[in-house]
Formats: structure tokens, sequence, C-alpha cells
């Protein structure tokens, strides 16, 4: 049994945590939120993330789990220190590191002896050097630091078995001991652990997110193309995904991206990349196609209604994905800003993320289920693909609008189903000819 720290209870740091103690290990998570502190010994969950209730509760009942404000506390007799604060954007592309910093200050006035510190937050390649530098400055002369990377790969709604099952883990150091020591924490897991340099290993977690939210951006342009072109992008991604080169994973054209990682990562990259001299065109790119997403809705709604001035507008979903109540990022959000905007009513409705909606949003009426947010609703909108929404009643659904618009968002519902029970279906490029086609004729026939 090993004794681990993690310093933040944030969604990284509280899932790692703890599967750390149900791995076995004794830990204790620090956060300087006293509050959060007390509710998580209470065994009360901050986010909603399917499952990590259950194993914090059974670690807490065994004793291996607990969870402090006070840094001392965490760090006494700990072999190893988790870094896993937020890094959010700074406001001008880059990630806010002043979360990182104080953890390391802290972590230098109050170990009294040699840890292997590990950075588990998202950091700007470099981080691992300031975060020795740091404690360094603070430390006592016996409490000798080494530090690694261990970037995280959590998906919302499935960290649990990210954590428990990971595809692969990523380390970086300068000392191969002190890998190997990090290694020993995941020697269980039977997964693949790809040692590097600090530097290297920082950027594979970036370079990660942004090609994933490339073949979001991709295949959303795709989209755009098969609309104007009557092709059906659902048919093209499945012909795509059967390409071994290819595969069929982040090829699901909507509403493009959100959540806490790939707008903010995809962003420091490019702020990386600027800083360091170089033209990220790319990445600029996907950022651009993936405002634009949301600018199809509006523009298909205009279209559709003639203007969106006291109209009512049901959203279904607001949480940028399904299995979580995270509305960081979120499509919905933006979504929700453009149609107050044009001088829509909008009335939501979201298994999990209402009250997180709230709190970020300002005039907006909140329903106790799908029915109710469509109830005379001029159009519905399809925001997240919860499974409860795709198994709604569309003919019942159709009865309770004002006007029979549905937008799905992320292509749930068959385009014939929608029709048969009343609805102008719009869904993204699902192949329904638009009235115009462009002619695109044979060689043989343009010479004749």
């Amino acid at each position: 049994m090993k004794n681990i720290c993690v310093v933040g209870t944030g969604y990284v740091g509280l899932t790692t945590g703890t599967c750390f103690a149900d791995m076995g290990n004794h830990v204790v998570c620090v956060d300087i939120d006293q509050a959060k502190v007390a509710s998580l010994n209470a065994g009360s969950m901050p986010i909603h993330e399917p499952g990590l209730g259950e194993i914090l509760v059974s670690n807490l009942k065994a004793g291996r789990l607990t969870f402090t404000s006070s840094y001392a506390e965490g760090l006494k007799d700990a072999h190893f220190v988790f870094i896993a604060v937020g890094t959010p954007d700074d406001g001008q592309g880059g990630a806010d590191l002043s979360q990182v910093r104080s953890a390391a200050k802290s972590i230098g006035e109050h170990l009294d002896h040699p840890v292997i510190v590990v950075n588990k937050s998202t950091v700007p390649i470099g981080t691992g050097d300031l975060v020795t530098s740091i404690i360094d400055e603070y430390r006592r002369p016996e409490a000798r630091i080494t530090v690694v990377s261990n970037p995280e790969f959590l998906r919302e709604g499935s960290a649990l078995h990210d954590c428990m099952e990971p595809e692969r883990v990523v380390l970086g150091s300068e000392d191969a001991v002190a890998m190997e020591a990090v290694e020993g924490i995941y020697a269980g897991l039977g997964a693949p652990v790809i040692k590097t340099d600090l530097r290297t290993a920082e950027m594979i977690k970036y370079a990660s997110n942004a090609f994933l939210a490339t073949r979001i951006s991709f295949i959303n342009e795709v989209a755009a193309i098969c609309d104007k072109l009557g092709a059906d992008v659902k048919q093209v991604a499945l012909g795509m995904g059967y390409d071994s080169r290819i595969g069929p994973s982040y090829l699901d054209a909507g509403l493009g991206f959100g959540g806490s990682c790939f707008p903010k990562d995809v962003k420091a990259l490019i702020r990386m990349a600027r800083d360091s001299g170089q033209h990220p065109q790319m990445l600029e790119a996907v950022m651009e196609i993936n405002r634009d997403r949301r600018r199809w809705v509006i523009d298909t709604l205009v279209l559709t209604l003639g203007t969106l001035k006291e109209k009512r507008v049901a959203m279904l979903g607001v949480a940028f994905k399904p299995n979580t109540d995270d509305v960081r990022e979120a499509p919905a959000l933006d979504l929700i800003q453009r149609l107050q905007n044009a001088g829509a009513h909008v009335r939501v409705y979201d298994p999990a993320a209402m009250e997180n909606a709230a709190a970020a949003t300002e005039g907006v009426d909140f329903a106790s289920d799908a029915y109710s947010a469509a109830d005379s609703a001029d159009a519905v909108i399809l925001v997240t693909e919860w499974n409860e929404f795709k198994n709604l009643d569309l003919v019942r659904l159709r009865r309770l609008v004002r006007r029979p618009v549905l937008i799905d968002g992320r292509n749930v519902y068959d385009p014939a189903a929608a029709t048969d029970a009343g609805f102008e279906y719009h869904g993204v490029a699902r192949g329904i000819p638009p009235r115009s086609l462009p002619v695109i004729e044979s060689e043989t026939r343009a010479r004749g």
C-alpha cells in the first residue's frame, strides 16, 4: 500500500484519488474549500459521474480515503503528491497556472520529507520545470523532490472506466527511478506505459486532445458540404470508419465540442504555438469550424420561422455531453445566448445539469421533463444526446408543440420517423436534398 496525497478535488483530482484508494492505497485529498472537504468526508458528491459516488463512499468507510483542507495533514507520510488542480483559460487563450503555482508553493512550505511530485493537471509544456523551481524555492533542505508528468486521459461520463482501465499511462521525467516508482501505482491495471521526458509527456496530452477535436471539426466541415449537396453525413462517417486507417471514433457530426478540455486545450496549444513563432492554422480552423456549428442552428431556425423574436424554443439538453452535469463551454450555453439575443424565449430540460445551467444563464425557464419543455414551443432543439431523449415519443411531442419544427443537433432521430410523427425535421446533413442542387454534368454531356 502506498501513501498518496492528491492536491485538488475537482473532476480529475476526485476521480484519481478515489480510484487510487480503490486500488488499495491510502489516499488523502487536499482542497482549500473547507465546505467541500466536509461534504466529501460525508460522502456527498459535488459532480455527476456515474459510479464514482459509490466507490467514494465505500473507500471512505474502509478508511483508505480521506479529505482535508490542511496541506500538513495531506503531505504527512506521503510517498507521492499528485497535483490535480484546475488550469482554466486565462482569457487570452493560454492556461491559467495560478492554482498550480499556489499548490506548488504550499507543497514546498509544508513538506518535511522527500517525495515524488506528479503533475496530473493539464499544463503547458515546461510546467514541470516551473513546479520544480517553485517547490525548491520554499522547501526545507531535507524535503527533496522529483517531478514526474503523468497527464490524465479521463472522459467525463466514463471517468471511472478510464481510470481503472486506461488505454495507456504516460510518464515523463528526467529521473528513471522516479518514473518506475509512479509506474508501480498502475502496475495492476495492465495498461501500456509510455516513458519519456517531461516536456514530451506534457505535449502528448495537448496533441491528443487537439487531434480528437480536429476529427470532430473535420466531420462537421464535411457535414456542411454534405448539407449543400444532399449527402447523408452519417452514412459518410460510417463508410469512412470501416477504413482501419481512420476508424469510427469522434466522427459524429453535430453541434461541435465543448466541455472543460477540448476548447481550452486547443486554444492553449494555439497560444503555445504562436508564442514559439509558429502559425497553427489548422488548429485555428478547428476552433472556427466548431463555432460555425452553433450558427447553423440559428440560421436554420430563422429560415424556418422567419424571425426568432418572441418565439418559444425548447432545448433538450444543456450539458456538453451525456452522463455529466458539466456545462463548461457547452454548445447549449452559446445557443441560449444567441437565441436570447434574437429575442427568443428559451425553456430547457436536462437530466443532470439544470443546477449548473441555472448558475450559468439568465432569463431561462427550466422544465421538469422533455415534454414540459416542448409544450407550446415553436421549435425543439436536441442539443445533448442523453439516452432518455433518444426514446421520446415523437407523436406525443408533436401534439404538444405550437409549431412542428425539430432541430436534431446530434442526429439522434430517424428523419423518416420524425417526419411521420408530423415534424419538419432538420438534422445535421441527413441527406434530405435541398431545394436546389448544383448540376454536375458528365464529361461526355458537357462536350456535347
